[in-house]
């Protein structure tokens, strides 16, 4: 049987094939990043990974790759940012936004699929070498800090649980097995041996718990953000429109996609694996620590999910899946976020 999705959303195959976790590039530090040189009609990434921006005339763009002359922008993020669901490299949020909402400079797309505050810093981090000036920079980001917040406290470390951590804890602690020596049995027994995989049964409960630490993480990866970028460049955070934190009601075709969604899923429906973070009151809780810290440490701050709601009827189909946008939606985000956060 043919799926909606395949009908309604063809471009996600692509994005299936591009995330195939047989070919995912292990990084030192970052852990993971997308594929390098990928070529496709849907989506293309330069020698480093970055996903190329398009221009009002034409013109391309990315980190690792053509690099216009003068200053440029910075959108930072996760999978939102990379652009999951936008049917070619022009449609995605940078692309937007340097092709007709705020052309003035060229903006660079920083999304990193699957990553959380301290991978996108460190993206920055490890790449700033290969920018001219940069202007400004937009992180637009949030709802992979409150998932990966709610992995349990012995995955969380000093700097947060990340998209499969598992996997890492796994193979370390294989890595660390075969190089115990027999001095390792204590009393005659193996020491024992650590856990690494979690469950769902072992997600932290305490909702309050897990916006503190999601925010205070965040926090303190903007106050380096912003040590980094320097005095001359405006740095602003945005709390990504997600579809269960803008609408209780959904466009038709979002709501075929979801339920979908929900029926083929191998992990379970979202409201099982996340629903205790998509409730609008914990988007709004969240929203409040934010803004908050952002004005404490001179962070230019915008929660998108509420502008976007009032500018949207249940007409307008905005999501592929509850996290990632359409065409329309990349193109309606960028608007708005222009607009509100006053970029040219």
């Amino acid at each position: 049987m043919k799926l909606h999705r395949d009908e309604l959303t063809p471009q996600m195959q692509e994005y299936t094939r591009f995330d195939d976790r047989g070919e995912t590039r292990y990084l030192p530090y970052l852990m993971y990043f997308h594929r390098a040189d990928y070529r496709s009609s849907v989506i293309n990434t330069d020698r480093a990974g970055f996903r190329v921006s398009h221009g009002p005339g034409g013109e391309t763009a990315s980190a690792a790759g053509t690099m216009p002359a003068g200053p440029v922008r910075l959108i930072s993020g996760s999978s939102t940012v990379l652009g999951i669901g936008a049917t070619s490299d022009a449609t995605t949020l940078a692309s937007q936004l340097w092709r007709k909402h705020a052309p003035s400079a060229p903006w660079l797309n920083f999304g990193g699929r699957c990553y959380n505050s301290t991978q996108e810093l460190l993206l920055f981090t490890l790449y700033r070498h290969l920018l001219p000036e940069i202007d400004e920079i937009v992180v637009f980001s949030g709802l992979n800090d409150l998932t990966v917040g709610r992995l349990p406290e012995w995955q969380q470390g000093d700097h947060g649980a990340f998209w499969f951590c598992g996997e890492y804890f796994e193979k370390m602690e294989e890595l660390r097995e075969s190089n115990r020596k027999s001095s390792g049995r204590i009393l005659g027994r193996r020491s024992e041996r650590r856990r690494t995989i979690s469950t769902h049964d072992d997600v932290r409960r305490d909702i309050s718990a897990v916006i503190d630490s999601a925010a205070g993480l965040t926090l303190r990866h903007l106050d380096s953000w912003q040590r980094l970028a320097g005095p001359t460049t405006r740095l602003m955070y945005v709390l990504q429109p997600m579809a269960l934190w803008m609408r209780d009601r959904h466009a038709p075709q979002e709501q075929l996609l979801f339920d979908e969604i929900d029926q083929i899923s191998k992990l379970g429906t979202w409201e099982a694996l996340y629903g205790d973070i998509s409730r609008k009151e914990v988007a709004q809780a969240f929203s409040e620590k934010l803004r908050a810290g952002c004005e404490k440490i001179g962070v230019g701050y915008v929660d998108l999910n509420p502008i976007v709601a009032e500018a949207v009827t249940e007409k307008d189909w905005v999501f592929v899946d509850r996290a990632h946008y359409t065409d329309h939606g990349y193109d309606l985000v960028a608007r708005i976020m222009a607009e509100t956060l006053d970029l040219t």
